[in-house]
């Protein structure tokens, strides 16, 4: 079985979510680790900022990193080194690893799903109307776009709910034992796709 050891320049934590502002290297890079030892590697990471004694124990390390500010990230498989200065693509981990990478399923179809979805969280109409269309002419169903629309005001609406629980909670109220004002529009809903005129405005719901 491989090891593969990973060390990490200093950070707060290396999953990419924890600072003001997510990392989506550190958080691909993350998954990547996750699915190499899913596969049977064993994975060991170190970060500079917690775990120095690491880095100074490992002659291997303690060289590469001598007198040089870039050298961090550094990556050694089975005590050898085999990136240094960045995140490698899963594809490259797989192959120096010795196993089969899987083929990516993101392409234009799942992109333009994916900005549905962002459309329908952020309440961006402009948004939710430039990526229906671009998905319609890659031949996207509606009912996979309906699904996109779904799940993201599924995960839009778990905030609400957990604060609205959180203040039942302080104020020992039962759940929806309290009247809830009317909302002017109907929330989205996976029917949302099929509002749309054949001229791609969103019909009025009030």
């Amino acid at each position: 079985m491989s090891k593969l050891q990973v060390f990490d320049p200093p950070m707060c934590c290396s999953t990419g979510v924890c600072g003001p502002q997510v990392d989506p290297a550190l958080v691909r890079f993350a998954a990547d680790l996750d699915w190499l030892k899913t596969n049977g590697v064993e994975v060991e990471r170190f970060n500079l900022s917690q775990q120095a004694a690491a880095f100074v124990g490992n002659p291997v390390v303690a060289a590469a990193i001598r007198g040089r500010d870039d050298a961090l990230p550094l990556l050694l498989l089975d005590g050898k080194i085999i990136a240094q200065g960045s995140y490698p693509e899963r594809e490259e981990l797989a192959g120096r690893a010795g196993l089969a990478a899987p083929k990516s399923i993101y392409g234009e179809a799942v992109q333009e799903l994916v900005a549905i979805g962002a459309a329908i969280a952020s309440n961006c109409e402009p948004c939710f109307r430039f990526h229906y269309d671009k998905a319609r002419k890659l031949g996207v169903s509606k009912e996979d776009m309906a699904r996109a629309v779904a799940t993201a005001q599924m995960v839009k609406d778990a905030p609400a709910r957990a604060v609205l629980a959180l203040a039942q909670r302080y104020l020992g109220t039962e759940p929806d034992a309290q009247p809830v004002p009317a909302a002017c529009c109907p929330p989205v809903d996976a029917a949302a796709v099929t509002r749309l005129s054949p001229a791609g405005a969103p019909k009025k719901c009030c």
